[in-house]
């Protein structure tokens, strides 16, 4: 997906978003803040676009969004039970009603036999409602790790928002 269809799904994403009054804020990590530019690349977009953490580290993961010591310890950054935690700490640090949540090892270092390169956790919440995560194995380099990350990330808020 090039980087207008990025676009196109931050404007479908906006879209969907204005029609239900709904606003939408992220928790990113090894996409460095990427979902929120390219909603906020939108014009209009401070209409449905709240905030955006990024909690690169996982000092940031605690002190940003209460993602607890202890869940990092025993899971990885790179977890569901992470980005779970990511998603209820945006929930709970703001009035939004959609969020999403990413953590992921874009490589080209830091993968293991358990947790290779392009392995991407991504969570979505709606605020009194859904609550949902899903693993991903992303190939290619760096870059292209967290565009198919942006891509996901985008693509699973659109599904929730409809």
């Amino acid at each position: 997906m090039a980087v207008n269809e990025l676009e196109t799904l931050a404007v479908q994403l906006g879209e969907a978003l204005l029609a239900k009054g709904w606003l939408l804020a992220t928790a990113e990590s090894c996409t460095g803040g990427w979902v929120a530019q390219t909603v906020t690349a939108i014009s209009g977009s401070s209409n449905w676009f709240d905030r955006g953490f990024v909690s690169y580290s996982n000092e940031a993961k605690q002190d940003m969004l209460g993602v607890q010591a202890a869940t990092l310890a025993a899971h990885g950054a790179v977890s569901e039970a992470v980005v779970r935690e990511m998603v209820e700490g945006v929930l709970m640090r703001s009035r939004v009603d959609l969020t999403l949540a990413i953590s992921g090892i874009a490589g080209p270092t830091g993968g293991s036999a358990e947790k290779p390169v392009g392995t991407v956790w991504l969570a979505w919440g709606v605020r009194g409602g859904a609550r949902t995560a899903q693993i991903f194995h992303f190939q290619g380099d760096r870059a292209e790790v967290r565009r198919q990350s942006v891509v996901a990330a985008l693509q699973g808020a659109l599904q929730l928002v409809k």
